[in-house]
């Protein structure tokens, strides 16, 4: 891979010997380090030098050339080289442009200095977080996953203990569940700062107003969480319960007996019905099946919705009984229990035969937990359970889940606390620390501990909730559900949103959309052309009714493979590509089978009733049945197929056998599938082919029209196949086949040597046709997506998916705009590869980077900082062939990299990982079943939804919330200025201005109403916010919330609270026991003013709540008159109730609010006028 990218000249051959140095030169002649595969090889050059001189001379400044570069970099035990060199290596190195080369920046981790200020800033934290952390894995050390012998149905032979076969999702139990919500909610300053104040207030010197006004709202806000979560644990407790107690037929000496699914052990032979969930992680050993093989749905494991095919153990599946298994004396050797769904190697002993029967195990013969049998009756022998399961090693656990919103209310409740803190010791020390100060300290900081309120929480809860209510009653959206009420404000701050493929962008149907043949091509409206070329190719031949199997080949089939070089017909070119396609392919129809009384399955192939209604095609390919069922609408239909042969029905009726001599199937790395068949009428042997282009172009015999028509079909978003033949001859198959089982059995390279004597087959193939598919998109992905893109989101697509497919949909979708590169990043094995690789990457500017989970794991390993920082500037990221662990990594590193908010969204049992570690998670109910919807935060039908989702319910919810917040905020400290006012006047006692019945009015009755209805707030339309997604990047800059804001906020607390408080002492001079009830008059109007200054569209409901407050309060006035004497009650100094109905009440308490509503109001309008924010001049 390294031959790719060019090194030019050196201009300065000393810079290149710190990266290249000597010392590690020398260690090349030592040939002992370097592995067999990676060892210098002596090639000899035009210029005589071996490639080995060559390779010294270079550190002393000659050209070096790329093959010697990858071969030093292929020594992966010198990793501190690696480290000492930049990933971009200098400008001098290249002969370019040098603005091109920007030296990246490393991973820096600065040392910080730990002192006393680090301690109080934070490094509190990190001490008593690490203490927590070590007790912890003390409690709980993970016991270490070792490789396994498993006897068949002998679970007490195991050496070790096995962890249990139950499934656990639940967060606590009896014990810790108290503890634990009491943990989540006190973690948090704004709750703790309330529990502490309700505390001091049982000890009497401190103790201020009813105990009632501190500790109810607290009561009330910790009742409601705990009621809320006990009915998720115990919703949590009951989907486990169910999943554990599922009944299944355990295989023993004594016959069936039927156990739980969490009495299930390493050893049992368990066995699993059709549509059954499969318990535990399994070897395959017998089916009920004639082929001894079945299919096995995957959804829930890695959300791809096509039937796996599974092969059962041959050992085991040709013991004539069931009974059997346990006359035989068998093991099984399987490795530790590691993440990796598509990989898994072991091996089966029989002991009991001489010799030993032995066979090795592959991924082939597994059957892993939470998939479900599609055909057939299986028995397996569990080799893991429970934690050690490939599908729970795949699960993240749920984390609580805190919107950003909430940390930075936190953050500003720290400062808020602060600044109370210093109000209380200037009062104490303006009284010059007298008697006893320390305890009026505390008596001061709990007279303004409404500068905090607690109100807070329970309004901006209390919105949560609203904001669920109103996006699962919104029309335009139905079916969306609200499953985690504490996020809304996320929908409005996300900057990445990361997004499965199958399911969730494609509805995952495929459709046969066109059939070229090099001189002439075929779309959906010319089908039939074919059809009456097949019929008629067909119908030449003439019928004979023998046993069922007849020839199929036409008269002019012999020529053809005599005299290749002459030009075919169309109708003959056809026909060849047809059955081409018919007949190379992993399909296999099945047939509904019918049960007969005794249990047994008896399977409808017996009777051969090959018809059309009753069958369905299964293959691991969605590609591979749409091809299929294709040859079947023109005329060639796949009526059987076992693991030896398969038949074709021709139009006429009449059934061709082929005999499967040898089938390759389609790897990553290959990018090609290949059958070899033997026609049974004939004789003839051939090889078909196919696969992705850029795999075929070298194969196939030289054609001027593959690569442009293949361009033309991707540019519409097709997937296409090349398909390709050769015919064999006896001898030639016999040699191949000879070679092909000899490097089967090698120990060493067994991959590389297959490979290579498969290739020896692949040359000068005849290049039969080129086919196109679509995967058919969900509605409207194309228009959300660039709605998403134009509001400043980056989108990133995971896939389990292949490379090419992944790549295809991206384009089709238009994840990646027409006049965008991709950058398809290549397979890399080891550290000098990805660093070749990353700085090939590091060259292209806006193009979007397709890469597969392998080279992608490696590249985080080594270059974990540099590839990010490379990703997050591409304006669309494809990672195919990714994990569900790796889909959540990926997540976490966007979160740990970049600190914005990412949302994950998808539809099957493989994204839940990816749901659960993103800040927000978005689950689509789907054909994969309601696995990722149930763990998902909000639960939407279709994926269109999530553009209003966003633009329009995640703007909502992020300005209500941060309006609210910032007015509860107001709402306390406008009364904790007057309280300092009141002190500082009266000699700084520390004595409530206001009782704790007017406290606790203020904060519920007289105010609330309004103040929650800015919950129905909305500063733009939601039509224009889905017409102008660009508004949307206003929102994650987090300007609606921040230190600017709240400062303003503070600063008309100050000024409001100043006012009223020295407006009512300056007024009302001679009627000085009034002060409390005009005070707190013009405070109630004042705060119901500010509320509709604050409003940007008016709501019935929010005039009813404003005149709704208006009346409560002078009812109040008027019927609990005794609460506004100053002080307590017993002064005496009771209201007149005649006095508030006079001209002077009237006008004084009109002119203390005008004066401190009334510049705020000019200031709005100003503002609007001469620096309007940006959806306003929409609006207008």
């Amino acid at each position: 891979m390294a031959d790719s990218i060019p090194l030019n000249p050196v201009r300065k051959s000393s810079k290149r010997i710190p990266y290249y140095n000597s010392a590690r030169l020398s260690r090349l002649d030592d040939q002992d380090l370097l592995k067999p595969s990676e060892q210098v090889k002596d090639v000899l050059r035009p210029d005589g030098l071996k490639a080995s001189q060559n390779l010294q001379l270079s550190s002393v400044g000659c050209e070096s050339s790329p093959p010697q570069i990858s071969n030093l970099y292929s020594l992966e035990d010198e990793p501190s080289n690696l480290d000492e060199m930049p990933l971009m290596m200098s400008e001098e190195g290249f002969e370019n442009d040098e603005s091109d080369y920007q030296t990246l920046p490393r991973a820096r981790v600065n040392q910080r200095q730990r002192g006393l200020g680090w301690f109080l800033l934070g490094g509190w934290k990190v001490l008593c977080g690490s203490c927590c952390d070590c007790l912890a894995h003390m409690c709980r050390r993970k016991k270490e996953l070792k490789a396994r012998t498993v006897w068949l149905g002998c679970p007490e032979k195991c050496e070790e203990k096995y962890p249990k076969n139950a499934i656990k999702n639940q967060k606590y139990n009896i014990f810790t569940f108290v503890p634990g919500v009491l943990y989540q909610q006190f973690k948090f300053f704004l709750n703790l700062y309330f529990l502490v104040v309700a505390c001091s207030q049982f000890v009497p010197s401190l103790k201020i107003g009813y105990l009632y006004t501190y500790w109810a709202p607290l009561g009330f806000v910790l009742a409601v969480t705990m009621v809320r979560e006990a009915v998720d644990e115990v919703r949590r407790y009951q989907r486990d319960k169910e999943m554990n107690s599922q009944l299944y037929s355990k295989l023993t000496v004594r016959g069936k007996v039927q156990v739980k699914s969490s009495d299930i052990q390493v050893g049992d032979l368990i066995i699993v019905d059709k549509n059954q969930r499969i318990p535990a992680d399994m070897i395959f050993l017998r089916t009920s099946e004639k082929n001894g093989a079945c299919f096995i749905r995957t959804d829930q494991l890695d959300g791809e919705t096509d039937w796996k095919l599974k092969v059962a153990v041959g050992c085991t599946q040709r013991l004539p009984a069931v009974g059997d298994l346990f006359s035989i004396s068998a093991y099984v050797y399987a490795q530790k229990p590691q993440l990796d769904i598509h990989s898994f190697e072991g091996n089966f002993t029989r002991e009991d035969t001489d010799p030993q029967i032995h066979e090795s195990l592959s991924i082939e013969n597994t059957l892993w937990a939470s998939t479900v049998v599609a055909s057939g009756t299986v028995i397996g022998v569990v080799i893991y359970t429970g934690k050690e399961t490939r599908s729970v090693l795949n699960t993240s656990y749920a984390k609580n889940k805190v919107g950003l919103l909430d940390l930075e209310l936190n953050r500003l409740t720290k400062a808020l606390f602060l600044a109370q803190v210093v109000l209380s010791i200037v009062m104490v020390a303006l009284q010059g620390f007298v008697g006893p100060w320390f305890r009026n300290l505390f008596r001061f900081v709990v007279l303004f501990s409404y500068i905090i309120p607690i109100s807070l929480r329970v309004n901006l809860d209390m919105g949560k909730s609203a904001y669920g209510w109103m996006i699962m009653k919104d029309e335009n959206i139905p079916g969306t559900v609200v499953r985690t009420s504490t996020i809304p404000e996320e929908l409005g701050r996300l900057v990445y949103l990361l997004t499965d493929k199958t399911g969730t962008l494609t509805q995952n149907e495929m459709v046969f959309k066109r059939l070229h043949l090099g001189t002439v091509s075929y779309g959906t409206d010319t089908m039939d052309e074919i059809q009456s070329h097949i019929i008629q190719s067909y119908a030449q031949v003439p019928s004979q009714p023998s046993n069922g199997s007849t020839s199929g080949a036409t008269p002019s089939r012999k020529t053809q493979t005599s005299a290749p070089k002459v030009r075919k017909s169309v109708s003959s070119r056809i026909h060849e590509a047809v059955k081409a396609i018919a007949l190379c392919h992993n399909v296999t129809p099945v047939y509904e089978t019918h049960t007969s009384v005794n249990g047994e399955t008896e399977s409808a192939e017996a009777d051969q009733d090959f018809s059309d209604d009753n069958r369905t095609y299964q293959a691991s390919s969605p590609d591979e049945v749409e091809l299929v069922r294709w040859t079947e609408s023109v005329g060639l239909t796949l009526v059987n197929r076992d693991l030896t042969s398969l038949q074709l029905k021709t139009p006429s009726g009449q059934i061709l056998s082929f005999y499967i001599l040898q089938i390759f199937p389609f790897t990553s790395e290959s990018k090609r599938m290949g059958i070899i068949v033997r026609e049974e009428s004939t004789g003839d042997i051939t090889f078909y082919m196919k696969g992705a282009d850029v795999a075929m172009a070298s194969i196939v015999q030289y054609n001027d029209w593959l690569e442009e028509e293949c361009g033309n079909m991707a540019r519409e978003g097709l997937r296409t196949l090349v398909v390709a033949k050769k015919s064999l001859s006896e001898e030639q198959y016999q040699d191949f086949e000879n070679r092909y089982n000899q490097a089967k059995l090698s120990i060493h390279d067994r991959n590389l040597k297959v490979a290579a004597v498969v290739e020896s087959l692949e040359r000068e193939m005849e290049l039969l046709c080129l086919t196109g598919v679509e995967d058919q998109l969900q509605a409207d992905v194309r228009p959300t997506l660039e709605l998403l893109r134009n509001a400043g989101i980056k989108i990133w697509m995971l896939t389990g998916d292949k490379l090419e497919t992944a790549t295809c949909i991206a384009k089709s979708s238009h994840l990646v705009s027409r006049n965008q590169d991709i950058h398809v990043f290549r397979p890399v094995s080891n550290r000098g590869e990805a660093h070749l690789e990353l700085n090939a990457f590091r060259r292209k500017h806006d193009c979007a980077l397709v890469i597969s989970g392998d080279s992608l794991e490696l590249c985080l390993r080594y270059y974990e900082h540099e590839f990010v920082e490379l990703a997050c500037q591409c304006p669309a990221v494809v990672c195919c062939r990714c994990s569900p662990t790796q889909k959540a990594q990926i997540v976490t590193l966007l979160q740990q990299h970049t600190a914005n908010r990412t949302c994950a969204i998808g539809d099957g049992g493989n994204d839940v990982s990816m749901i659960q570690a993103a800040d927000c998670g978005i689950g689509i109910e789907g054909k994969e079943g309601k696995q990722a919807s149930l763990a998902a935060d909000f639960s939407i039908t279709q994926f269109k939804h999530i553009g209003r989702l966003l633009m329009v319910h995640g703007r909502n919810s992020y300005k209500r919330s941060a309006a609210l917040g910032q007015f509860v905020m107001h709402r306390g400290m406008i009364i904790s200025t007057m309280q300092a006012v009141f002190s500082s006047i009266f000699y700084f006692a520390s004595v409530p201005l206001y009782q704790g019945f007017l406290m606790v009015g203020y904060a519920t009755i007289y105010t609330m109403f309004p103040v929650f209805s800015l919950v129905l707030d909305q500063d733009v339309k939601p039509e224009m916010a889905l017409l102008y997604p660009e508004l949307y990047k206003d929102l994650t800059k987090g300007r609606s919330l921040s230190f600017k804001t709240f400062l303003i906020w503070v600063l008309v607390s100050v000024y409001q609270g100043g006012i009223l408080m020295y407006g009512a002492l300056v007024l009302f001079e001679s009627e000085f026991v009034h002060v409390v009830a005009i005070s707190f008059t013009a405070l109630i109007l004042t705060e119901l003013l500010m509320v509709a200054l604050t409003i940007r569209t008016w709501h019935w409901l929010m005039v009813v709540a404003e005149f709704f407050s208006l009346g409560c309060y002078l009812a109040s006035l008027a019927f609990l008159n005794e609460y506004f004497g100053i002080g307590r009650v017993s002064f005496g100094a009771f209201l007149d109730f005649s006095f508030i109905t006079t001209w002077p009440f009237l006008w004084k308490v009109s002119a203390i609010t005008l004066v401190s509503c009334l510049p705020l109001y000019i200031i709005k309008y100003l503002k609007r006028k001469f620096s309007p924010p940006s959806y306003s001049k929409l609006s207008s």
